[in-house]
């Protein structure tokens, strides 16, 4: 039997003009059952293109910095080796063994490989590869006894804005974060009419209401990232005017940048005015300083918060940002030997080595040999036993 594909590539539930006709490969309503449903066509070898090393620094070229063949796909993800992650997923996606019914394995690694591929820098790889998927709002990706998608959510998120670059088309990611929107509601709605009717215990219908409610937030935030990206930055504030206060102090944190982006400073402090978190509001008061040029009031405050008794990783961040500042500032030593000592306790995040490496341009004309020099300790990182801090990085990581 051959593999019948999706659908179209636009949605079913956007414009009219847009939906898919009835045909023999993409059905209005499928006849197949959701275990049964063949999904061959996501494991052609030819779907998943070549990494190279072009863009890998040299000294994350060598044998000693690659992780060993066998290690399992989770491992690599957890020690941030997400080139050698989307490698191994396409490998395990074009194996002849995996069966093209298992939906759930299939989605699984499809996600892994796209993720993966957007954190080592090859976005514009993924948002080819994930043309593949088509029309995720076709009824092909459901199951016709239960209703429910097939695919995960996170893959659906994912494949909104991927699709929208690789089809070149900004709107149409607009309107596939509208169409999981509507779902959601539609989601809650059922959930919450369930919980009214039901007498018995809810508190599973309540966790499932949680995590949609959750959802839906989510998705506002990023469809003002989208408007944003797009440089629509009037009907994103329109947009992020209309949210309403988020519950969770994460999404008012978001939205906060959100509003920096845009560059509606007041309306960033505003937005964390009612965070119940200690410490991200002071986040973004830094942040909005420093968007102010008032450098100094954003150094007192980044050292507060340095001071504190908080995560390794947070206390790093913050530490780079007091870097910064103290640069704008003109404290280039006092910049760099902060940002360096980052890197001898083993931090090695993007920002981090981007910032030191434009620190060594200004500092020397022969500032190449420095960032060489500060590639290789990173690498390094890679070969320490237990050490998940060396990620792969690309050459403008170090600005080469």
């Amino acid at each position: 039997m051959p593999s019948p594909g999706p659908g179209s590539n636009f949605s079913l539930l956007s414009s009219p003009s847009f939906r898919t006709a009835r045909t023999s490969i993409s059905p209005s309503r499928s006849s197949i059952s959701g275990t049964q449903k063949d999904f061959s066509f996501l494991l052609r070898p030819e779907l998943y293109h070549p990494l190279t090393l072009l863009d890998v620094p040299p000294p994350f070229r060598v044998v000693s910095s690659q992780a060993d063949p066998a290690t399992p796909l989770e491992d690599l993800v957890s020690m941030g080796q997400f080139r050698n992650a989307a490698i191994k997923a396409a490998q395990l996606l074009t194996t002849p063994g995996v069966s093209h019914q298992d939906h759930e394995k299939i989605f699984d690694l499809v996600y892994t490989r796209l993720s993966c591929l957007t954190l080592c820098n090859q976005t514009t790889l993924a948002a080819q590869e994930v043309k593949a998927l088509e029309d995720l709002n076709s009824s092909y990706y459901r199951d016709d006894l239960t209703g429910g998608h097939l695919v995960p959510w996170e893959l659906r998120v994912l494949s909104v804005r991927l699709q929208g670059m690789g089809f070149n088309d900004a709107r149409r990611g607009v309107m596939g974060y509208y169409d999981l929107a509507r779902e959601a509601r539609s989601t809650l709605t059922t959930m919450k009419k369930a919980r009214r009717e039901s007498g018995d215990d809810t508190s599973a219908l309540d966790k499932s209401i949680t995590l949609w409610e959750a959802r839906l937030a989510e998705l506002g935030v990023r469809v003002a990232s989208a408007l944003i990206e797009m440089d629509d930055l009037e009907g994103a504030t329109r947009f992020l005017a209309t949210l309403k206060p988020p519950e969770s102090s994460r999404l008012g944190t978001q939205k906060a940048l959100l509003w920096l982006c845009i560059g509606d400073v007041e309306a960033a402090r505003a937005s964390v005015i009612d965070v119940g978190a200690e410490e991200e509001p002071k986040v973004i008061l830094a942040l909005a300083h420093m968007a102010d040029s008032d450098f100094d009031q954003a150094v007192e405050i980044w050292q507060g918060l340095v001071a504190n008794d908080a995560d390794e990783m947070e206390k790093a961040m913050w530490k780079q940002n007091l870097g910064v500042c103290l640069l704008y500032l003109g404290r280039m030593d006092e910049a760099r030997k902060t940002l360096e000592s980052l890197i001898s306790t083993s931090h090695s995040f993007h920002a981090l080595t981007f910032n030191l490496s434009t620190i060594y341009e200004l500092c020397t004309d022969r500032s190449r040999a420095l960032k060489i020099r500060l590639a290789e300790k990173v690498a390094k990182m890679q070969e320490e036993e237990g050490k998940n801090n060396g990620w792969e990085k690309v050459n403008g990581d170090f600005k080469l």
